[in-house]
């Protein structure tokens, strides 16, 4: 799906990184990165990122949170926020909530149908990846209407990309 973007990742894959106090690479999120609903009883927090080393020319950022394990056919996308302006290092907890996002920052609607932040809830039994990723943009907005689909910003996304970094958390019940 990176196609295009990952012949280009290589070399910045030293340079640009995403970190967070709240999840470690290949850790299990915690219940504050849980959904309340659909059966699930988590505080639907978003979690706390930072990052460094973006790409030079980067104009803006996207922040994307994603289930490619969810069983739909196109995964589940929990969280889009583009419109990130080039000064922002990071995203503090709960973000989402609108405390502590970047003046001009947009949240998409997210596929629990809602904008802002929807936290893990996978079906009970399969161990689930949840990929957090920055993206470095090279231009300051996405052209795309408030209302597009996760899908539709991830196309314009990848289409600007300068360069991406990852953080990839996990959560069964």
């Amino acid at each position: 799906m990176l196609g295009g973007l990952a012949a280009a990742g290589p070399a910045l894959a030293g340079e640009f990184r995403l970190t967070s106090t709240d999840m470690a690479e290949g850790a299990a999120l915690t219940q504050k990165q849980v959904f309340n609903g659909f059966g699930c009883s988590g505080q639907n927090i978003s979690p706390q990122l930072s990052w460094s080393g973006a790409p030079a020319g980067t104009k803006s950022f996207v922040v994307t949170a994603y289930d490619p394990d969810a069983p739909t056919g196109s995964g589940w996308w929990h969280w889009v926020v583009y419109d990130i302006p080039a000064d922002a290092t990071g995203l503090p907890a709960n973000a989402a909530e609108g405390r502590g996002l970047p003046a001009g920052a947009v949240q998409a609607r997210n596929d629990f149908g809602t904008a802002g932040f929807g936290g893990a809830c996978p079906p009970p039994g399969e161990v689930h990846r949840y990929e957090f990723r920055v993206f470095a943009l090279g231009v300051e907005r996405l052209d795309v209407d408030p209302a597009a689909s996760p899908a539709l910003i991830g196309f314009m996304t990848r289409a600007n990309a300068l360069g991406v970094a990852r953080l990839t958390a996990v959560y069964t019940r």
